[in-house]
C-alpha cells in the first residue's frame, strides 16, 4: 500500500520545481508520500494529510517527528469525503490522491474545486496492476479506475498525462 521510491522522487521534484507551498494528501497510510512531499516544501510550506486509520496515522506522525517535518504537516483522522466538504473553501497548490479507490471519482471532483487554475492533482494506482487494460477484469475497483481514466482524458477542465511508472500516476493540471 506504500508508494514507490520513484513516485516519492517524482512528487518531491514536482513540489520543488513548481514552488508549491500548500499540499493536500488524501490517504496517508504510514506517511512515506507525506514525508517525501514535506521534505520538498519550504519551511513555511504546509501539508494537510487525510486518513481514517488512527493506527497507521500514529506510525506516520512518529516518522514526521523523527524527520523534523512535523511542523509542516497537519493530520486529520476521519473519512476524507467529510473533511473535503468541510475544507471546500481552502485552496491547495497540489493534491495527491492515494486512498480508497471506489471514492476516486468523488475525490477527483472535489479536488478540482480545491485547486486554482494551474493547480496540480496527482492520482496513484491509475494502472491498477495493469487490470484497467484487461477487458476481462470487471471488478468494482478496476471499473471505477478505468472509468475515471476515461473521464479525466476527456475532461475539458484539465490537461492530463498518465505516467506509466510503478502502478501508474495520473498527472493533472487544472486549466
Amino acid at each position: 500500500m506504500q508508494i514507490s521510491i520513484s513516485q516519492c522522487q517524482f512528487l518531491h521534484l514536482i513540489i520543488k520545481v513548481s514552488k508549491i507551498k500548500k499540499v493536500l494528501e488524501i490517504g496517508t497510510f504510514t506517511g512515506l508520500s507525506t514525508l517525501s512531499m514535506a521534505l520538498a516544501l519550504p519551511d513555511d510550506g504546509e501539508i494537510i494529510a487525510l486518513d481514517k486509520d488512527e493506527k497507521t496515522n500514529k506510525i506516520a506522525v512518529d516518522f514526521f517527528k523523527k524527520s523534523h517535518q512535523d511542523h509542516k504537516i497537519k493530520t486529520i483522522i476521519k473519512p476524507a469525503l467529510e473533511t473535503l466538504i468541510k475544507i471546500r473553501n481552502e485552496k491547495f497548490d497540489l493534491i495527491f490522491i492515494d486512498a480508497d479507490k471506489n471514492n476516486y471519482p468523488n475525490y477527483y471532483e472535489l479536488s478540482l474545486s480545491l485547486v486554482p487554475s494551474n493547480g496540480i492533482i496527482v492520482i496513484d494506482n491509475m494502472l491498477w496492476h495493469g487490470d484497467v487494460a484487461d477487458s476481462t477484469r470487471n471488478d468494482k475497483q478496476t471499473n471505477t479506475i478505468r472509468d475515471l481514466n476515461t473521464k479525466i482524458q476527456t475532461d475539458s477542465r484539465v490537461d492530463f498525462s498518465l505516467l506509466p511508472f510503478s502502478d501508474g500516476l495520473s498527472f493533472i493540471r487544472k486549466k
